[in-house]
């Protein structure tokens, strides 16, 4: 059983999202957006590591996910994300929690099989996969996809490496013999 904190970063917005692990099913637990728009930028960065500090400490999770910088239009854009992102992975750090990064595409794929998945169609799974009873807000959605790739490719690796180590096994055998 792990407690994931899925997060989508953002300067203005940070979405967040905590799923738990039983075996291999997922419990949704609660999700929920940091607004900082209004804030001069300096403030933003320090309400957006206090409230994640925050988040972290009421549910103590066991790992973190984070969607990845992409950059779009506007490379200032990418900069202050980039910014809003390191106040958010010095917030996890210092509780000393592992931090997995995802770039976009990778989300999509690990939730609708293509990486060009829109919005609404990431939405419409995470909700699914999750049995929610609504859609959560945009960025809340968002980082709940990341903490659900994050299940689903740890899975993976995980499966890869009991292959490996397996065939380790029978190769070590046979030199024996």
């Amino acid at each position: 059983m792990a407690l994931i904190l899925g997060i989508d970063p953002g300067s203005r917005v940070c979405g967040y999202g905590l799923i738990k692990t039983i075996g291999n099913k997922l419990e949704y637990i609660s999700s929920g957006c940091i607004k900082v728009a209004d804030l001069a930028f300096i403030d933003r960065l320090q309400t957006i590591f206090e409230g994640v500090s925050e988040i972290i400490e009421r549910y103590q999770p066991d790992e973190v996910a984070i969607e990845e910088i992409f950059v779009g239009k506007s490379a200032v854009s990418a900069l202050k994300l980039g910014q809003a992102r390191g106040a958010i992975i010095v917030a996890c750090t210092n509780q000393k929690l592992p931090v997995y990064e995802y770039p976009p595409n990778q989300i999509k794929k690990a939730l609708v099989g293509k990486g060009r998945a829109d919005k609404s169609q990431m939405q419409h799974m995470v909700t699914s996969i999750l049995k929610l009873s609504a859609t959560p807000q945009s960025d809340a959605s968002d980082a709940l996809c990341v903490a659900v790739c994050h299940v689903h490719t740890q899975s993976s690796l995980n499966r890869i490496r009991g292959v490996e180590g397996s065939r380790r096994r029978r190769l070590q055998e046979e030199i024996k013999r």
